[in-house]
């Protein structure tokens, strides 16, 4: 399909998430994301599934939003159904455990998608980076909080400043990912840890999961609550306009700070 979808494989008790869209580096559009959600939805509702494997069909896991469908005068209006999971965990999180497979290409929406599960298994040749600052915005899927919680200040202020490229060796270095793999095997591995996982109790893992969200949801409830300020400075900004008007022009940006 052109426009990319999301397509879900039952694995016994695994519900395998699959991106589809790999002739446009599986690039999220609108319509992608309320599938992502409703696959989340049906794992976070079906007691048959126990487990959830997010991965990506091509050479790369995402090289995030397809930014036209989301933002100028060609975006597309599309919400996600009322009461669904939130792909990013920030209205709704998902209680059975997610592990994300990634490789390539993991940009932007990529890391936080990532970031918003609960374990990451790497290819080797995963290419990380949170670069919302070059088109001009900022990132609203919760990287300003679950990086910084994953990796520590310094190391996230680094990458999110500086919205350069790292590698697979790095993201687990600081913590953002859990094993690296050689290239083409982050999937099987993935679903491995998910049938281990899935052998358990289902309840003792959900109480589990429940348990340490509570620990943490005190500190990022203050954190999802600033995303509208974020959102209504930076979509609204004379940079953001610029930011995507340079990458449908495939330019580099002239940022003004306001």
């Amino acid at each position: 399909m052109s426009e990319g979808q999301i397509r879900t494989e039952v694995h016994g008790h695994v519900l395998k998430i699959l991106i589809d869209n790999a002739a446009k580096k599986n690039a999220f559009t609108p319509v992608m994301m309320e599938q992502l959600s409703d696959a989340l939805t049906e794992l976070h509702n079906n007691d048959a599934y126990r487990v959830g494997v997010i991965c990506a069909e091509g050479r790369d896991f995402t090289a995030g939003l397809d930014m036209p469908k989301f933002f100028g005068p060609t975006a597309e209006k599309r919400n996600i159904r009322e009461g669904n999971v939130d792909p990013f965990g920030l209205a709704k999180r998902c209680r059975k455990p997610v592990i994300t497979a990634v490789q390539g290409i993991v940009f932007t929406i990529g890391i936080e998608l990532m970031l918003a599960g609960d374990i990451v298994v790497t290819a080797a040749d995963a290419r990380f980076c949170q670069m919302e600052s070059k088109r001009g915005i900022a990132p609203l899927g919760g990287a300003h909080f679950r990086f910084l919680s994953r990796a520590g200040w310094g190391d996230a202020m680094y990458h999110l400043f500086l919205r350069d490229e790292f590698s697979a060796e790095r993201a687990h270095a600081i913590g953002l990912v859990q094993e690296v793999v050689p290239a083409g095997e982050q999937v099987e591995r993935a679903m491995a840890l998910a049938a281990i996982i899935a052998r358990n109790a289902p309840l003792g893992i959900q109480v589990t999961k429940e348990a340490a969200a509570k620990y943490v949801e005190g500190g990022e409830a203050a954190a999802i609550a600033y995303i509208p300020e974020i959102r209504a400075r930076v979509l609204g900004s004379a940079d953001a306009k610029e930011g995507i008007q340079s990458f449908i022009e495939r330019r580099a940006a002239i940022f003004q700070g306001r």
